[in-house]
């Protein structure tokens, strides 16, 4: 999620609070705070009234403040109030920001209450392949004649039992939050699960499965090249002839032989 102007450095700020309020408290209050905070983004993005007052550079901090302690004081965690106390004190570029910034302050919120943001991180990027390889789950999931809360209790059935609390959490947003789609949310959440443990997320792909050692080699060498951690999200392509093909943020490393067959035919030809 990309924030411009007033927007990211409110989005900054609130990021900051919230990592410092939770570090202090345990996994369950913490779990509690990102669920806050949905509870929050769902009520500002629903409500439009609300969400123009609690935006409107007219109307005075005090005012807004006053307000959303009328309407949410001992209805949420005493972080969750303070985080939206801060968050209605700024300006914000656009109206939906505010409502997309607290879901995101829930997701990080919800990876930081698991014990392991690299497990969920995992888990999420399992997620993803699932739904990439079932077309007829994803379509079932983008059904607008179905509830949010049947197309959860679907992937709810799928998942039971098989991942952490805090991995099924993130699953249900998906289907409720601001994202295009289920998979384009996943992916996004992911990214924030590996950025809680300080990774970038790189998506390999190679024709067959990586060895241990080769990972750790990768691994290192993205860490290397980009300063800082790097989680593997590794996909054995059959369409891969051999090498690897590396996706990292905005970046490709394409060394697959398909490449470098396609650079030595554009050669030959120019």
């Amino acid at each position: 999620m990309t924030m411009r102007g007033a927007s990211a450095e409110a989005s900054a700020t609130l990021h900051q609070q919230l990592v410092g309020a939770v570090s202090e408290v345990g996994s369950r209050k913490t779990a509690q705070v990102g669920e806050d905070l949905f509870g929050l983004a769902g009520v500002l993005r629903t409500t439009a009234s609300l969400r123009r007052v609690v935006t409107d550079v007219s109307v005075e901090s005090p005012a807004k403040v006053g307000l959303v302690r009328q309407l949410f004081e001992g209805k949420v965690d005493e972080i969750s109030l303070g985080l939206l106390v801060t968050a209605v004190e700024h300006r914000w570029t656009a109206t939906r920001d505010l409502a997309d910034v607290l879901e995101q302050l829930g997701v990080e919120a919800t990876v930081r209450s698991a014990e392991d943001a690299s497990r969920v991180a995992d888990e999420l990027f399992a997620v993803g392949r699932m739904l990439e390889e079932n077309p007829e789950l994803r379509s079932a999931l983008g059904d607008p004649t179905r509830s949010v809360a049947d197309k959860q209790g679907l992937l709810q059935g799928l998942l039971e039992n098989r991942t952490l609390a805090a991995t099924a959490r993130l699953v249900a947003q998906s289907l409720a939050g601001t994202h295009r789609t289920v998979s384009v949310a996943i992916h996004e959440y992911q990214k924030v699960a590996a950025a809680v443990h300080g990774e970038s997320v790189a998506t390999v792909r190679v024709a067959r499965e990586l060895s241990d050692a080769d990972r750790r080699r990768l691994q290192g060498a993205l860490a290397a090249q980009y300063g800082r951690d790097v989680h593997l999200n590794v996909v054995v392509d059959p369409e891969v002839l051999g090498g690897i093909r590396v996706e990292i943020g905005d970046d490709v490393i394409d060394g697959t032989v398909a490449s470098r067959l396609h650079d030595a035919r554009r050669k030959l030809a120019g």
